[in-house]
């Protein structure tokens, strides 16, 4: 979906020396919204009823594996000016074609998901029937992907969803009223620790397509380079905070209602946290938030699943849009004739996107050690052993939840 005009070249340095202009901030706030779904909300507040002040802790470890991965992921696509499935192709003949598989298939299973998202929001704020909220949300995703600056369009509307969504939760926060002296203190010094909770928030921050929405939304604006790294740094690192901020504010909203005694409901517990803090008017808050994330994480998953075929053909490349339109309607479909999401397709794409993390940041560490691919840059060292680390963590703590998973069935 590359959206620059012709004059690529002209436009590129200017937009280096802003920093924070136009794309360099969208592709933050497309990581980020990407990964606020539903998923996001329901999570955190099932979390933060099981670990209360603790919850903080897994919060403060997912950020900082976070920006381990995020930091190369971003760096070595834009310096080498290649999307994940070209690079790894070119590393290793088919390797690409592999990873385009598993990120598809994950952002498909996820993005019902989200699509069911859009309903329920829309069903809080006008009593239509989801099926309907879904098909309409379905119709305002495709009109901003067929505008003629789409990812201008795009940039444009994850900021005001993403910044609306900070906004309501917060208002709820304060609402609520939750213990912040004992939040802030067992967010670095808790009283117990759950692994499989740091997994479920990498993986749901980090994993499958959303690793490399922003990074891929930054090549199509043509931010790309060496020169671009500090600007692709600061982009990830804000991607990154705006996704923390909006857990940490939610996970504050939800706390404050159970430190007061109130039980979130089974069904919905994110909706619980709001009505319960903000009465009537804290639902419809919900509703705007949930159909906000929804639609935000449809947009970026379509976007960024898309954007690992289209490099393949020159066909698949003229014709993107198509191919976006196709997935999100296929999506909107699969929920319309189901009802709701598929659980063992939803389950099997969790333990996927468990592993693409760890997987992908190996072939790109792998890679930026070829000179042949990296004739004139160094990867820091600094990044390769976080990178390593990372890649090491999250292979055995998916390990761990994989065997407890298939324990399960």
């Amino acid at each position: 979906m590359n959206n620059v005009s012709s004059n690529n070249q002209g436009l590129r340095k200017p937009l280096l020396r802003r920093g924070w202009g136009g794309p360099i901030l969208g592709a933050a706030f497309l990581m980020a919204t990407s990964a606020i779904g539903p998923g996001f909300l329901n999570n955190t507040s099932v979390f933060t009823q099981q670990l209360l002040t603790s919850f903080g802790f897994v919060i403060l470890i997912s950020v900082v594996i976070d920006i381990g991965a995020q930091l190369n992921i971003w760096r070595i696509i834009t310096v080498n000016e290649s999307r994940a499935q070209d690079l790894s192709n070119k590393l290793l003949p088919g390797l690409g074609y592999l990873l385009a598989i598993l990120v598809a298939f994950g952002g498909l299973a996820f993005n019902v998901g989200n699509i069911a998202g859009c309903g329920m929001g829309l069903e809080v704020l006008t009593g239509l029937d989801p099926e309907w909220g879904a098909v309409i949300s379905c119709v305002i995703a495709l009109v901003i992907f067929w505008m003629k600056e789409a990812g201008k369009a795009i940039d444009v509307f994850v900021k005001i969803l993403g910044i609306a969504m900070i906004g309501l939760t917060g208002y709820v926060m304060f609402a609520s009223h939750p213990p912040f002296g004992k939040a802030v203190q067992h967010t670095f010094w808790p009283e117990k620790i759950d692994v499989k909770m740091i997994v479920a928030l990498v993986g749901g921050t980090v994993g499958g397509y959303i690793c490399f929405a922003g990074a891929h939304r930054l090549l199509d604006a043509n931010v790309k380079g060496v020169a671009a790294i500090p600007q692709v740094n600061r982009s990830a690192v804000t991607g990154i905070i705006i996704t923390a901020t909006m857990r940490y504010i939610l996970f504050l909203a939800a706390l404050g209602v159970i430190w007061a005694g109130s039980s979130l409901g089974d069904k919905n517990p994110a909706a619980s946290v709001f009505q319960i803090a903000a009465r009537n008017a804290g639902y419809k808050f919900f509703g705007v938030v949930m159909w906000s994330a929804a639609i935000t994480s449809v947009i970026g998953a379509s976007f960024t699943s898309v954007s690992f075929w289209k490099t393949f053909s020159p066909a698949l490349e003229r014709n993107q849009r198509l191919l976006i339109s196709g997935f999100i309607i296929f999506s909107t479909l699969i929920f319309i004739f189901l009802k709701q999401p598929p659980g063992s397709i939803l389950v099997m794409a969790g333990i996927l996107n468990g592993f693409i993390l760890p997987v992908a940041l190996a072939i790109m560490l792998v890679a930026v050690t070829k000179k042949k691919l990296f004739p004139s840059y160094k990867h820091p060292l600094w990044m390769h052993i976080t990178g390593w680390l990372v890649v090491a963590l999250m292979t055995w703590m998916s390990i761990i939840t994989i065997q407890q998973t298939i324990g399960k069935l």
